[in-house]
């Protein structure tokens, strides 16, 4: 790979691991929220039916509620694991390289 593709690549997965560890952080201060403020148990007149486990605790929600938290954290799950292999390539095209530097100047080394 090139200078650039290999720069390109790290701004790619940096554009992706970065929001997603934002969406990651984001989804953690909403549970926390969650469990600071919802019932602890049902509330029918309220609609807050659904069920969900933050650290141990059950905590009851509205099916919105639940829906906005899920869609925030697989959200984020999927941008951040697209990140980590973008950076998986680019560590592994990086490292390739410069050991193909590293062996080139090897050789150029012994014919002096």
């Amino acid at each position: 790979m090139k200078t650039s593709q290999l720069v390109t690549l790290r701004i790619i997965a940096l554009a992706f691991l970065l929001p997603g560890l934002a969406g990651l952080v984001i989804s953690a201060m909403i549970s926390t929220r969650y469990l600071e403020t919802m019932p602890r148990m049902p509330v029918p007149e309220q609609v807050r039916m659904t069920p969900r486990n933050i650290h141990g605790t059950i905590v009851y929600q509205t099916a919105e509620e639940d829906a906005r938290l899920n869609l925030v954290e697989y959200s984020a799950v999927g941008v951040f694991v697209i990140g980590l292999g973008l950076g998986l390539v680019y560590l592994e095209q990086w490292s390739s390289r410069r050991a193909r530097e590293a062996e080139e100047d090897e050789w150029s080394e012994d014919t002096v």
